[in-house]
């Protein structure tokens, strides 16, 4: 029986006119200049309100050579639901207004047999945007292609269940068919309930020079591709990256695979330049995972 998970934030959060939503999704990556590359084998892009990300998450799924991919692996984080594992869907369809994606319900069948991921309600499932705001950019970019998705939710994971599920997910990712893509915002800042982060080191200038200095520092050591730095990081400056779970168990998987992969950022925003604490502010970073040559 199919089980469907609606677009709850098409309407809102993005237009769910479907000829409205393909014109700024191929506007934006028109305006992006990136050509797609079969040597790009995942994607860290933006998961907030496309007038707000659209535009930088572009520079992600630009890349995206669909020809030879047939299953996206999609790892978002919890907004609302927290659980120490990762969780799967019980769906079989997500819906977008441009197209619905499929699940690949062999692939599902495979990880819930591991014992170690649990499965989410529907409920849970539809409420969370981090994977849903990902999913009109693949219904464009895969236009034609059978490909089908797997989602999962990384919730309150701890740093040794990063490592154990990057193991576990890192076969995935030696096979060419596979393709993975990674939601995250970066740097909540501002005295707001949902951020109070306030790092502000004044040798940068403004506060949104700060800011972009924090965040520099660590899409560095993403694309450095160790995990434990980048904990070390999170762990020094608490820099409010609400993917941080989803990127590192990405992490780990490039560092347990036989392929070799590099990260490399290509595009980087505020939603608006903070100048005092009264302003607030989220950061958008794009990046690939190319296959090193």
């Amino acid at each position: 029986m199919e089980k469907i998970i609606r677009a709850s934030h098409a309407g809102s959060w993005y237009t769910d006119n479907p000829k409205t939503l393909t014109e700024e999704l191929d506007g934006w990556l028109r305006a992006s200049g990136l050509t797609s590359s079969s040597d790009v084998r995942g994607v860290i892009a933006p998961h907030a309100g496309y007038s707000y990300s659209g535009r930088a998450a572009a520079f992600a799924f630009a890349n995206i050579d669909p020809a030879n991919i047939s299953r996206v692996f999609v790892l978002g984080p919890s907004h609302h639901y927290y659980t120490p594992k990762c969780a799967l869907s019980r769906a079989t369809v997500y819906k977008t207004p441009i197209g619905d994606l499929p699940i690949d319900l062999e692939a599902l069948e495979e990880l819930i047999a591991t014992g170690k991921f649990e499965l989410m309600d529907l409920q849970v499932d539809e409420a969370e945007h981090s994977m849903e705001m990902h999913l009109p950019y693949l219904a464009k970019v895969f236009h034609g292609y059978p490909v089908k998705i797997v989602p999962i939710l990384v919730s309150a994971v701890n740093g040794e269940n990063e490592a154990m599920y990057g193991k576990m997910l890192a076969k995935y990712v030696d096979d060419p068919n596979n393709f993975f893509s990674v939601s995250s915002d970066f740097c909540h800042w501002g005295s707001r309930a949902m951020f109070n982060y306030l790092h502000y080191d004044k040798k940068h200038g403004a506060i949104h020079k700060s800011i972009e200095a924090l965040d520099k520092m660590g899409m560095d050591i993403i694309e450095t591709g160790d995990p434990y730095a980048f904990k070390q990081y999170l762990l020094e400056f608490n820099n409010t990256i609400c993917g941080r779970h989803p990127i590192n168990v990405f992490l780990h998987m490039l560092e347990n695979c036989l392929m070799k992969a590099t990260i490399k950022f290509l595009r980087y925003e505020q939603s608006s330049q903070c100048k005092s604490t009264r302003d607030s502010s989220v950061s958008y970073a794009s990046a690939v995972a190319k296959v090193d040559a």
